[in-house]
């Protein structure tokens, strides 16, 4: 409509207003103007409760949006109540019951002179202020309910008139329309959050790093986004079911490295490629694990791609905390499906890396087999011809050492050939055996090997999960050794009758070296990843002075209970 047209139609439009209306017009226009004036849901809804109580004049004002189901308040905004007598009362209405529970399911206006004489009203909780007068206002939207606006306590005692419900439905569509637009606005701004944290997770996963930072940035993302307890990123194991491999939150991480088993109804449905959506973990009976203890709803998402599921990721929240919304659950699920790209991506980068590995280690294996253990085999030859064609006895003993010390010398080699040529699917089943293998792999890259020694029954006494864990610990200190360190001489050590803390008996991994011990700033993944794991299992991991003079180079100690 043409601006003059409109301005000339509208006294025409206020013909049929009552004087005392028509003078309240001006205070209307502003109210609307105000309530319609930002983006941020929370500001517009506190907006929204202010203008209308000044509006109706009421002490009192709040209001209560409409969570996506239909069947509840996502939120309750309050105007005139002090916020330690808000403390004090507790828990928010949930739109279920009384009065507030009648405008949802019949939204109708509703005025009364007292509201507790009223049927419908489920009174109130206690320290609650009295209330008498009401005026209760359906917030619409092209018909859809997007909540409701209540006023109570009309000033100077009187009851609300029908000019102040005229004003207030007026008031209550032009919030309706800022709701709509706040929740819009509100819905792009979290779809970027989203996507933001998918390009942080596929960059983290394909920057070649380490594994375990990677899977811990996924669950911090997830936590992160879907304002949750936790983040929990499970992988498929390899004796079935699913592997906790990944925790973000603020307690200790004590679940990680446990086994939810196959035949959790739950595993089964994740696997099958189906999204779990669960409103009370602690009282739904498909959650047999302890895991569920504690939390309130939570999504139980796959992470599947291309028909492959890799695994699972879970963000529980705090009990009682809301449900989750149907757009949030479609944002995580796409979320989750980027991850698990992302997961199938790095690990056919780490297949491709893996395999150049091998094939420069069966070319190091074959030149050292061909060429250098030949080569010394001959030298040795050689020298024990000159012993024998030697008359002085120190230049026989001198070469003769000489001999044993080449042969020491080829025994080494071979035994570094051989773990070279070792593939992983080859690893032997006692801890004893796994232990020997990471040092005899370890030793290529640094030039020597590591001396080795057992303390007590390893392989009886250490349970698989504890074993496991101490392997994988033990694989990330020589790792950090041989790529930081510069160690010539290493110490490993795994005692199975260590003392604990508060005398719990346990297993005491050492790896020390003579190197240059940790720079002050350094990174610190790998120290975090071994003490994640020894904290799973209720250990402690630390780092002390190495093997080198006055101290030098480090001594890296994990530990864990039998």
């Amino acid at each position: 409509m043409e601006e003059p047209e409109a301005a000339a139609r509208a006294p025409r439009g206020f013909e049929g207003l009552s004087t005392e209306l028509t003078a309240r017009v001006p205070q209307l226009l502003e109210a609307m103007r105000s309530v319609g004036s930002g983006l941020e849901l929370d500001s517009t809804l506190d907006r929204i409760c202010e203008t209308a109580a000044e509006l109706a004049g009421a002490r009192y004002a709040a209001i209560g949006v409409v969570d996506e189901d239909g069947d509840g308040l996502s939120a309750f905004v309050t105007h005139g109540v002090p916020e330690e007598l808000e403390q004090r009362i507790g828990r928010r209405p949930d739109g279920h019951t009384g009065l507030l529970g009648a405008l949802l399911g019949q939204p109708q206006p509703i005025r009364l002179a007292d509201l507790t004489a009223d049927p419908r009203a489920a009174g109130f909780p206690p320290g609650h202020p009295p209330m008498g007068t009401f005026l209760g206002v359906p917030i619409r939207v092209q018909g859809e309910v997007f909540g409701n606006l209540y006023l109570a306590e009309k000033t100077g005692g009187t009851e609300f008139t029908d000019q102040d419900l005229h004003m207030v439905r007026v008031l209550a569509t032009e919030a309706g329309i800022a709701i709509g637009n706040a929740r819009l606005y509100e819905a792009a701004r979290q779809r970027e959050r989203w996507i933001d944290g998918s390009v942080a997770v596929t960059t983290a996963l394909l920057s070649g790093g380490d594994a375990d930072d990677a899977l811990s940035i996924v669950a911090e993302q997830a936590r992160r986004l879907a304002g949750s307890a936790a983040g929990i990123v499970l992988l498929v194991a390899e004796e079935g079911g699913l592997e906790i491999v990944a925790v973000s939150s603020d307690a200790p991480a004590s679940s990680l490295g446990l086994v939810v088993p196959p035949d959790n109804p739950v595993v089964t449905r994740l696997l099958d490629g189906e999204a779990v959506f669960v409103t009370d973990p602690a009282a739904d009976a498909r959650l047999l694990t302890n895991l569920s203890q504690g939390y309130g709803p939570c999504m139980l998402l796959p992470l599947q791609s291309g028909g492959r599921v890799l695994g699972a990721l879970a963000t529980p929240r705090t009990p009682g905390a809301r449900r989750f919304s149907a757009m949030e659950r479609t944002l995580a699920t796409q979320f989750a499906s980027q991850a698990a790209l992302a997961l199938m991506m790095a690990e056919t980068q780490r297949d491709r890396e893996r395999l150049a590995v091998y094939e420069d280690r069966d070319r190091i294996a074959r030149d050292l087999h061909d060429l250098v253990i030949q080569r010394l085999f001959a030298t040795g030859m050689m020298l024990e011809s000159a012993q024998r064609g030697s008359g002085v006895p120190a230049v026989r003993e001198g070469v003769g050492k000489a001999v044993d010390e080449l042969d020491v010398t080829i025994q080494e080699i071979r035994t570094a050939i051989f773990a070279l040529q070792q593939g992983p699917a080859e690893a032997p089943s006692s801890l004893r055996t796994r232990v020997l293998r990471e040092i005899n792999t370890a030793a290529v890259p640094l030039g020597f090997k590591p001396s080795h020694r057992f303390v007590g029954p390893v392989d009886t006494a250490v349970g698989e999960l504890t074993g496991k864990n101490l392997v994988a610990a033990l694989r990330e200190a020589l790792s950090n050794a041989f790529r930081h360190a510069g160690a010539h001489r290493m110490e490993v050590v795994v005692d199975a009758t260590a003392e604990l803390s508060r005398g719990v008996e346990g297993v005491r991994l050492t790896v020390a070296d003579d190197g240059v011990g940790i720079p002050e700033g350094g990174r610190r993944s790998g120290l975090r990843n071994l003490a994640r794991r020894a904290e799973s299992l209720g250990g402690a991991s630390w780092c002390g002075p190495g093997l080198g003079e006055g101290g030098g180079g480090t001594t890296v100690v994990w530990e864990a209970p039998l």
